[in-house]
């Protein structure tokens, strides 16, 4: 069984992610309420992947015989001035992520917890890949920002993130 310390410390990062979850799925039905179709469809595939993140969480716990503890998710945030500001937001929220996984490898690290290690290097990979997506988001966006259907017709295209290998 991992250290309490790790348990405390994932349980939280459960709540972090269906928090993000949370956040995209408002995100995605702002876009839908512009009018915006592709990136309303992006942020609620993102949403998905949060929930899944921390249903792979959840489960880990469950087979380390763990304990697992639900806690309430805040509101996300519903309104922006303008459609860059949430791309914006998201960039930032997977960045805060990525340190909340990193800090949990350490925990895992400094208690000795291998398997636990070993459970964190997808999620650190997954991390990369989230930010940069999320990145060329918004660098499109903000190339974009006078002309929005540009960036629907470059998300029509192409998934940010997937031409890199």
């Amino acid at each position: 069984m991992p250290s309490e310390r790790f348990v405390d410390a994932l349980n939280s990062q459960v709540s972090r992610e269906f928090a993000a979850a949370h956040q995209y799925t408002a995100i995605g039905a702002y876009y839908a309420g512009e009018t915006y179709p592709q990136l309303a469809a992006f942020f609620y595939k993102q949403a998905e992947e949060e929930r899944e993140h921390a249903l792979k969480m959840v489960n880990y716990l469950l087979d380390t015989n763990s304990p697992v503890n639900f806690t309430g998710v805040d509101a996300p945030r519903t309104n922006f001035e303008d459609h860059v500001a949430p791309i914006r937001l998201a960039l930032d929220q997977e960045k805060s992520v990525t340190v909340a996984i990193s800090e949990l490898f350490e925990v895992a690290r400094e208690t000795t917890d291998y398997r636990s290690e070993q459970f964190l290097d997808w999620f650190l990979e997954e991390q990369t890949e989230e930010e940069s997506s999320m990145s060329d988001l918004l660098a499109v966006a903000e190339r974009t920002a006078s002309v929005p259907m540009l960036l629907e017709e470059y998300l029509a295209r192409e998934t940010p993130g997937d031409h890199k290998d």
